[in-house]
């Protein structure tokens, strides 16, 4: 809510159109983004005990805001106030679409930025001669281990890792949405690489500009448009369906490493695998099989969750399903680099892999005043509109959890279910009621990119022992995720707001953090562990890698025997 006294600041600043921020309008526009957080922002409670950050407290930041020495400086720090809740779903992003790129990609591998694609069109051989596994050493003579620390907060991804490799990236990519001095870069920069054979290269390689740089904020938009856009988008927020929002477990793979989400995995599988689906761009999945030892394995790649919970996605997966059960030894699932989705779609596959019945992830949702007239409004339309008695009991449900947690001042709903009326969920089965869930040895390939929905989907596994995890711990995004467009009034910024934690079944007790239920931060963690990210895996397509998780489920196969 706006105070009176709030509301005579913006009429009083709205006649202010100076080609930069004034300092009071400046702070105004930090506590507007600090109210959006402290009302909407689920992980809260969270975050004050794992990483003793209290998102409430401005003590430090309406000082510094009003002492930014421009309007750039001063969306950095609403960047990097948001990126102290070290939270991946969560940025606060500037409206513009200027992009430089240096036309190679680069990751951390064992350690050091390395290259591991380069765009031969833009960066001929003949003329740059860089090539993949080539190490970043310096840009502009600023070392490159130096750059990646500085460019953290403009890559946030929940854990320290998968900061890290998401912030290598922006050695070779700078998108101002997100890195407000990105068109700062020069026209070209010195690159200094290192060979994987330890040859110095010392490369002059330019810039690529696309998109309109944005200079400054001013001249200001008057009250009414000011006002009206931040109005309308928080309407468009909370008035949209609820329940779709809550369901929205997705973290933003747009700005990441390598083949995020791609349906092709990144590796080499074994030169006698067999493809089933995967070779046309119709297919949702990769998947097929090979024989090693005596023992015939199933693959099936899940590149993101961004399915709805029924239809053609559902129906391809319980094919592959059904053949995996009848002709496979043991089943290994691959969730590497999957941004999430939607989080019934990740229990309708998870149903498919139980043979029993199985406890999903709970969602503790911020108790808002806000959520309970969404959900009493829908809840309303749905009865009026003659829905089915699963769906409004679903909503009905909801309503009661955020009622109570409201009335008892509690910051969140005790865990509930998005869909359905509980955590215990059936295995799937035939409409005669035969059960058609693989009921074999099963692996889950997880790592430091497996994310939100791939989250979920790990812990369900995981929780209810059903199968190894092998690989890196998930990332950590443990919750819904919501877009607030235009939530600071004057300088148009939009930002991403986590609204619920997901709770797992059992509490998860790691050194790092302190024990609870939470996959935010904490992530799921292997019960096999091998990281991807080395120079030999990037050079020879992950052989080593798939030679490891296939002796791995051979092992895990014959051990059950």
């Amino acid at each position: 809510m706006i105070t009176h006294k709030l509301a005579s600041l913006f009429l009083v600043f709205a006649g202010l159109a100076s080609a930069a921020l004034t300092r009071e309008q400046k702070v105004l526009d930090l506590q507007m983004l600090a109210a959006t957080y402290a009302k909407n922002y689920g992980p809260y409670e969270w975050k004050r005990q794992a990483l003793q950050f209290d998102l409430m407290d401005l003590s430090k930041w309406l000082g510094r805001a009003a002492d930014t020495k421009d309007d750039l400086d001063f969306y950095d720090l609403c960047v990097e106030y948001v990126a102290s809740l070290n939270d991946a779903h969560d940025y606060f992003s500037i409206p513009s679409d200027f992009v430089a790129r240096l036309n190679f990609t680069v990751d951390i591998y064992g350690g050091k930025p390395l290259v591991d694609s380069v765009d031969l069109s833009r960066l001929p051989a003949a003329t740059f001669n860089i090539r993949v596994g080539d190490e970043v050493v310096s840009v502009d003579g600023v070392p490159a281990a130096d750059l990646i620390t500085s460019l953290m907060k403009y890559a946030v991804a929940g854990n320290d890792r998968s900061t890290r490799r998401a912030a290598a990236a922006y050695l070779s990519l700078r998108r101002q949405s997100r890195i407000p001095r990105a068109h700062e870069v020069p026209e070209e920069s010195v690159v200094v690489l290192l060979s994987a054979e330890g040859e110095s290269k010392t490369l002059k390689i330019p810039w690529i500009r696309s998109g309109s740089p944005l200079l400054e904020v001013g001249p200001l938009p008057n009250f009414t448009v000011a006002t009206g856009r931040a109005a309308n988008a928080h309407r468009s927020a909370e008035e949209s369906d609820p329940l779709e929002r809550l369901r929205n477990i997705r973290v933003d793979a747009s700005q990441t490493v390598l083949n995020v989400g791609a349906r092709v995995p990144y590796f080499t599988l074994p030169a006698n695998f067999l493809v089933r689906q995967g070779r046309s761009g119709g297919d949702i999945f990769y998947s097929g099989s090979w024989e090693v030892d005596g023992q015939k394995l199933g693959y099936i790649r899940i590149a993101d969750f961004s399915q709805s919970s029924g239809g053609f996605a559902v129906t391809s997966f319980a094919t592959e399903i059904a053949w995996f059960q009848a002709n496979t030894d043991g089943l290994i699932i691959d969730i590497t680099r999957n941004p999430g989705g939607n989080a019934c779609y990740v229990e309708s596959l998870a149903a498919y892999l139980f043979p029993d019945e199985f406890r999903t992830v709970g969602f503790e949702v911020r108790a808002t005043t806000s959520w309970i007239l969404s959900f009493t409004s829908q809840l309303t339309l749905l009865k009026a509109l003659g829905a089915d008695a699963a769906t409004i009991d679903i909503y009905a449900g909801i309503v009661d959890a955020l009622k109570t947690a409201n009335a008892a001042s509690r910051g969140r709903t005790q865990p509930i279910s998005l869909c359905g009326k509980t955590l215990q969920l059936p295995p799937a089965k035939d409409r005669s009621g035969n059960l058609v869930s693989y009921q074999k040895p099963l692996m889950l390939l997880t790592d430091e990119f497996s994310a939100s929905g791939a989250d979920a989907f790990a812990a369900i596994v995981q929780d209810n022992a059903r199968g190894r995890i092998f690989g890196y711990r998930t990332m950590g995004a443990g919750g819904n995720v919501t877009t607030y467009p235009g939530v600071t009034p004057f300088t148009e910024g939009d930002t991403r707001v986590t609204e619920s934690l997901m709770n797992r079944k059992h509490p998860v007790v790691v050194s790092d953090f302190p024990t609870s239920f939470y996959v935010e931060n904490v992530g799921v963690r292997p019960d096999v562990q091998y990281d991807y990210m080395t120079r030999e895996n990037l050079l020879n397509r992950g052989s080593a890698f798939v030679d490891a998780f296939t002796k791995a489920m051979v092992e895990y196969v014959n051990s059950l025997k």
